[in-house]
């Protein structure tokens, strides 16, 4: 017991090190393990024949590491797991484009597509994987390069989250419906990254980026057309609602510079 617990121990002020060392690579090494290790989690659960199977306990693990270092650190304010203030909510028109957002794929209706523990694995393993991206992407990505230069760093964390969805692409994805996906993600990104300067909390775009992905796994089956249909309105309401935040952001909170 006492082995293991030096070996957690260790590995744990390894993390630290390398994030007080350079808090870009430590993300960018956060972001390569992530797509690799979803990527082969994949189709390892499609090799046993049961989608979801390897991806959702890996979700559930790497959402405990990184909720675990940002607890044990007292980082959770500094990478917006915190609680909205009160105030926000009527300034941000109490998140009502958000709930369009998350409901985009039960527009075209609405289908089981999997076996009942196929889809009960796959909605859970997205679950997670909304936590990780905002982490990821939001949190880590966007805080790295924010010292630098914040138009900067919020193109750098929208766009890499929104070409990080190729890698579907390995895992037989359409390759339009990819480039769809791309865009609209994007614009999704690019909205999330606003309402975290705005409001200091990840936790808006945590519950609209899992619930999206989530109830994707009830979607039904849409054509070319209605994907580009509601890609457009996608990117339409995210830009739009994103453009109305920024005009009340005159500069970036001292919060975010910390």
């Amino acid at each position: 017991m006492k082995l293991d617990t030096t070996i957690n121990t260790d590995r744990r002020n390894e993390m630290k090190k390398l994030y007080e060392r350079n808090q870009l690579y430590f993300a960018l090494v956060w972001i390569g393990i992530y797509v690799i290790a979803f990527s082969v989690a994949d189709s390892v659960s499609e090799s046993f024949g049961v989608r979801s199977c390897i991806t959702a306990p890996l979700g559930l693990l790497m959402s405990v590491l990184l909720f675990g270092f940002i607890s044990r650190n007292q980082l959770s304010d500094y990478f917006g797991l915190r609680k909205i203030d009160n105030n926000d909510f009527k300034r941000l028109l109490f998140f009502l484009p958000l709930f369009i957002i998350a409901s985009a794929n039960l527009w075209y209706g609405v289908a089981m597509k999997y076996s009942a523990p196929e889809t009960v694995l796959t909605f859970v393993s997205i679950l997670f994987i909304g936590f990780i991206e905002e982490v990821l992407f939001r949190g880590f990505l966007f805080k790295a390069i924010l010292c630098k230069r914040v138009g900067l760093a919020v193109t750098i964390s929208s766009v890499t989250f929104g070409m990080g969805h190729i890698v579907n692409l390995l895992n037989g994805a359409d390759i339009q419906q990819t480039l769809l996906q791309i865009c609209y993600a994007i614009a999704i990104g690019y909205l999330f990254t606003i309402i975290f300067i705005k409001t200091r909390s990840l936790i808006p775009c945590i519950i609209t980026h899992s619930v999206l992905n989530a109830i994707g796994v009830f979607s039904a089956k849409s054509t070319l057309w209605q994907e580009a249909a509601a890609s457009a309105i996608l990117i339409i309401i995210s830009v739009g609602y994103a453009v109305y935040l920024k005009m009340g952001i005159k500069q970036v909170s001292k919060q975010h510079q910390l």
